[in-house]
């Protein structure tokens, strides 16, 4: 499966030149599987560039959105807008025959349809209503541990704290590779549970939430992010192949973040894990895994 990046930010978008070189956009990732099937992974404003590069048939996927025949596959991690404010600006989703099947952290269908219109309220959007959107949406509630089939891709769901709610981190696989998705994760100062461990035990990559610095984690740890020592310590633990630093704070500049990954490395070989790759993530980043 391919893995692209669109948008790294945690909270709020941080355009401008100090963060041009790893981005300004909110969370979005997407997968391409083997079949060329496109699942997107939160909506964030990252979200937008992707739908412009759908529509330019700049990726490999199977499907025609232009023409009005595409189908993706969306996962959102939880409701924050930081995650889904971007998807009123999707453009597929105004060209009518496309289809999007959405998959939210909610029991039910309506609290995840409920989720994406409160934002096009005529207070916030000038859509007004998800029913003024072209494409047909459908909507599916996720809970902890709920594991479905999406084209050729095995998703699985663990729920992850943060803060006073929760997030969803997604553990997908194909063809014997597996990437976890863990943003918003905040864990208590002992540490990532054990459930959590081994929901990302022997992932080969796992983009994980690297908030903050250690010090700062120390002041905000109620807010439910984690640092970038919380990220290395659950790499080490659950024996990753790969980390990948994701959902940088927006008052980060490029050169902290590059600090920040620097920092992790350094963190990986003082505890014997070495081994394990830290890199960044950064806006048109492409891994295949």
């Amino acid at each position: 499966m391919r893995l692209d990046v669109w948008g790294v930010r945690g909270s709020i978008p941080a355009p401008g030149p100090s963060t041009n070189r790893y981005g300004g956009n909110t969370p979005c990732l997407s997968i391409i599987d083997s079949k060329g099937h496109l699942c997107v992974i939160d909506m964030g404003t990252g979200v937008v560039p992707l739908g412009t590069a759908v529509l330019q048939n700049a990726l490999p996927i199977e499907d025609d959105f232009g023409g009005g025949k595409g189908k993706a596959t969306v996962l959102l991690s939880h409701g924050h807008w930081d995650h889904i404010q971007g998807f009123p600006f999707f453009a597929p989703v105004f060209i009518p025959g496309n289809t999007l099947n959405i998959y939210g952290n909610a029991r039910t269908s309506d609290r995840v349809e409920a989720v994406l219109e409160g934002q096009m309220n005529p207070q916030f959007s000038p859509i007004y209503t998800l029913k003024n959107l072209g494409a047909t949406i459908k909507f599916e509630g996720v809970r902890e541990r709920q594991c479905f089939r999406v084209s050729n891709l095995e998703i699985c769901s663990m729920e992850l704290p943060h803060g006073e709610t929760s997030a969803l981190s997604f553990q997908i696989k194909e063809d014997g590779k597996t990437l976890i998705y863990a943003s918003d994760a905040g864990y208590p100062a002992e540490g990532a549970p054990d459930a959590i461990v081994e929901f990302y035990r022997g992932a080969d990559v796992l983009v994980h939430d690297s908030t903050y610095t250690p010090e700062e984690q120390e002041e905000r740890r109620h807010r439910g992010l984690s640092s970038y020592v919380d990220a290395a310590a659950v790499a080490i633990r659950a024996e990753v192949g790969k980390l990948v630093l994701f959902h940088y704070d927006q008052d980060h500049s490029d050169d902290m973040v590059d600090e920040n990954v620097r920092k992790c490395a350094q963190e990986l070989e003082r505890r014997g894990a070495g081994q394990i790759e830290v890199v960044g993530a950064f806006e048109g980043m492409t891994l295949e895994i």
